[in-house]
């Protein structure tokens, strides 16, 4: 081998340069590898100096030259490409970018996913109206600012439920609570500039209701997202369900299928059917449109289309069957029942409901506060058909008596009146007065501060019957009768148990001179012919003989509060006290039960929580007296339907046993009566709203004189033949056969048996000055005993129908004010207690 090519490589001969060729030479011979034979090494040095044969023309580099020692992980632009793939991204920096954004995207999605709470559901979507239920279920009032009442799913009927279902998310049970293809349909959107889509799954649909405001934004979205997945990892698929059907708003201002299934068709949400249920589901996405599909055509055909699809959808996802859908659509379209507001509280519907939220409140330990959350369902005693009766009757009354505009008289007459089942209970009626709608807002019916004047002489006898009467001082009680004999007679003096005669510091004698209503001679007459005639000294006398104490227990046990009762005065026994319409209705209504005396009632059940409270339903019936006491005081009143002051009341064509009363200067008249499946009491009176006290109602309806066997008996007949209409005649128990009778003292003759009186003619003498009462001392009180400085029954300040609480609250002590009372001060004195 020549000694040429046994040279090491990378080296040269001495002296010679290593990076040139000699001038005139010929081509450098080159490796294998087309590496100057110099060497790679060599080659490498040329490079970095800048020459050598890396040197280009003119000086110049390529355009890698040097670069690629310089590359990191992202290789773009790309080396060594020209043109339009030097800008291509490699597949290794497509696939390392898509990678490293989705890592990215995930950790982001799992720190919010961590760090997202549930927030505390919106105020607005819990607040619940209270319900108020007519006696036959059906709605009588709402209240509350929002229409709404919560239900349980179970509530609901499955195939209502699915309606929803299939009209709105029918994979709700296999969904995570999130539709991805919604979610990038809301992102295009976003993106393009359009309109921010809501939720499309009706787990997002009640986070968006409960726990989010309505406004469409970006965070918003986002914010609906993360809840709806959280959501339904700490909910059940059922829990969510109950909670939109809840929560969604239906138009006809419901909240809540409830108040939907109310609204447009009357029924409970338990009580939808199918083709009920699709246009229910059918109203989430267009309420208010839909709202008027009964009267608009429009909105009809639009609700007439999306009920197909619902009940088509109902099919494709196996819930009903093709027959099922060919037969509801048969039907027809389940046109809506007619809009109309929620209902309010006009009218009576005021009076209504404070009277049955009172009687929540008292049974149930309710207070306004609770009560005013909402969400509770009352169901009450009141028959609306007789509550409209009542209403009428009144109103047919005044149209006829009462021209405010041109008699003055006529101004500021009130009535107030109450019905009442005897055999329970329960309060089917009231009138409580012109409406809250018109300002009035005391309950007529259920206020204290009129006092009842001679309707209270039937308690005066029932306890005569019960406990005798002390006709000679020292000596034991005397059995009395209807057919005892009492001294008639307008103005004589009263004795008292010990036979002292009462005083009057008013009256020149020094003592007390009872008077009647008319000044006839009636002389020693029975005490049937005394209620007939509703002639006061006998009574006045008889509860002198009695006792307060018995008179009042009596009174109690009937089912009159102590605090409407007045104090032990001779004007007690003839109606000086002041019970409200729906507790004079009740004691009637316990003679009318043979004695059996039953808590007046107006609720029969309450629902809150989907959970009964209890407390509430039909009292259980007390005797309060003995059924010969009872049926005997029905007797006597029947007479005073048959021959006396009550005569007006036999228009009703129907056995009907009852009793008037008027007080002095005809500042009240009464009319209570019943037959034996109906107590009602009638009351009416004058009071200027501006101006506290009772006014004469002399002259009002053109009479010179207002008994209660005028205008109120007239309101009591026309109420309770509409009242009693298809309903059989009933007739009362006979009259009880009694054992000898005792007379007071001075009378001619005892008269063992009672005989009916002839039908006299009312008389018409005029009334002479009222009776008056012995002045109170300031000594301690003990049970409204005689001489106490006691306060009126209603309160200090003597308010007249200002003092409600007087019927509903059970064994209370009174009630409370309504909204805006009015005051006045109640009669005092004895009453006149005539017709």
């Amino acid at each position: 081998m020549s000694e040429h090519r046994r040279r090491s490589p990378g080296r040269t001969a001495p002296g010679s340069s290593p990076d040139r060729v000699p001038s005139g030479s010929g081509p450098v011979p080159s490796g294998s590898d087309g590496v100057p034979s110099g060497g790679r090494a060599a080659a490498r040095r040329a490079a970095r100096s800048g020459g050598g044969p890396t040197r280009r023309a003119g000086g110049t580099r390529r355009p890698d030259a040097g670069r690629s020692g310089r590359r990191g992980l992202i290789d773009y632009p790309r080396a060594g490409r020209r043109g339009v793939r030097r800008w291509l991204p490699s597949w290794k920096l497509v696939t390392g970018t898509f990678l490293l954004l989705t890592g990215g995207l995930v950790g982001l999605f799992g720190y919010a996913y961590a760090t997202t709470t549930i927030p505390g559901a919106n105020p607005s979507t819990q607040a619940q109206s209270n319900t108020y239920y007519w006696s036959d279920g059906s709605v009588m009032a709402t209240q509350g600012s929002t229409n709404r009442q919560n239900v349980d799913l179970a509530q609901v009927p499955r195939l209502v439920q699915w309606d929803f279902l299939a009209a709105e998310n029918a994979t709700f049970y296999s969904d995570p609570g999130v539709d991805t293809q919604g979610m990038l349909r809301a992102v295009y959107h976003m993106a393009t500039g359009g309109e921010v889509q809501s939720g499309s799954t009706i787990t997002q649909q009640f986070v968006k209701n409960t726990y989010l405001t309505q406004d469409q934004s970006v965070t918003r979205k986002l914010r609906e997202i993360m809840i709806s997945l959280k959501i339904g990892d700490q909910m059940s698929k059922q829990e969510i369900l109950q909670g939109y059907l809840n929560t969604c708003y239906y138009g006809r201002d419901a909240y809540g299928i409830e108040a939907a299934a109310r609204t447009y068709y009357h029924v409970h949400a338990f009580q939808l059917n199918v083709s009920q249920g699709a246009f229910i589901a059918a109203t989430v996405n267009e309420p208010s449109l839909l709202t008027h599909a009964d009267t608009d055509p429009a909105a009809r055909a639009q609700a007439k289309a999306r009920w197909k699809y619902v009940l088509d959808r109902m099919v494709k996802i196996h819930q009903i069957t093709d027959a099922q859908e060919q037969h509801y659509l048969a039907s027809g379209f389940p046109t809506p029942k007619p809009y109309t507001s929620s209902a309010g509280m006009s009218g009576q519907t005021g009076y209504l409901v404070q009277a049955a939220t009172k009687y929540v409140e008292a049974h149930a330990s309710l207070t306004d506060q609770q009560l005013g959350r909402g969400g509770y369902q009352i169901h009450t005693t009141f028959d609306r058909k007789k509550v409209n009766a009542l209403a009428a009757s009144v109103a047919a009354m005044e149209r006829k008596h009462l021209d405010p505009q041109h008699r003055s008289a006529d101004k500021d007459v009130q009535v107030g009146a109450a019905s009442i089942s005897p055999s329970t209970g329960a309060v089917v009626a009231l009138y409580g007065g012109a409406g809250w709608n018109k300002g009035h807002w005391t309950d007529n019916a259920d206020a204290t501060g009129v006092p009842v004047g001679s309707t209270f002489k039937p308690i005066d006898l029932a306890a005569a019957l019960d406990h005798g009467a002390v006709l000679s001082p020292g000596q034991p009680a005397s059995p009395i009768t209807p057919a005892s004999k009492f001294d008639g007679d307008d103005g004589i003096t009263i004795r008292n148990q010990q036979g002292q005669e009462l005083p009057d510091s008013n009256d020149p004698t020094g003592l007390l001179h009872q008077r009647n209503d008319v000044t006839t001679k009636w002389g020693y007459i029975t005490l049937r012919k005394a209620m007939e005639q509703s002639v006061n000294t006998p009574y006045v006398q008889l509860g002198e003989y009695v006792g307060y104490d018995d008179v009042e227990g009596e009174a109690l046990k009937a089912g009159l509060l102590r605090t409407s009762l007045q104090y032990d005065t001779p004007g007690f026994y003839i109606g000086t006290s002041t019970p409200s319409a729906i507790r004079m209705a009740d004691a009637y209504a316990t003679f009318d039960d043979g004695g059996i005396q039953h808590e007046p009632y107006s609720v029969t059940k309450v629902v809150a929580d989907d959970r009964e409270l209890p407390g509430f339903g039909s009292p259980k019936g007390t005797t309060a007296m003995p059924a010969s006491t009872a049926d005997t005081v029905t007797d006597v009143l029947r007479d005073v339907v048959k021959y006396g002051t009550g005569t007006n009341a036999q228009a009703l064509g129907r056995p009907v046993a009852g009793k008037t009363g008027t007080t002095d200067d005809y500042k009240s008249a009464w009319f209570i009566g019943y037959t034996p499946q109906l107590t009602t009491a009638v009351s009416m009176f004058k009071e200027d709203p501006k101006n506290a006290g009772l006014q004469s109602m002399q002259g009002v309806g053109g009479y010179a004189k207002v008994f209660g066997a005028d205008m109120p008996t007239e309101v009591w007949t026309r109420y309770m033949t509409a009242a009693l209409q298809g309903q059989p005649v009933q007739q009362f128990p006979p009259a009880p056969q009694l054992g000898q009778s005792t007379d007071e003292n001075g009378a001619p003759s005892p008269t063992p048996t009672p005989t009916p009186s002839a039908a006299p003619s009312t008389p018409a003498a005029t009334p002479t000055a009222p009776a008056t009462i012995p002045n109170h001392t300031t000594a301690p009180c003990h049970r409204h005993r005689r001489h106490c400085a006691a306060p009126s029954p209603t309160d200090t300040t003597g308010t007249t129908t200002g003092t409600t609480g007087g019927g509903l609250l059970g064994g209370t002590t009174g009630g409370t004010t309504s909204p805006s009372p009015t005051t006045g001060a109640p009669a005092t004195a004895g009453t006149r207690g005539g017709p």
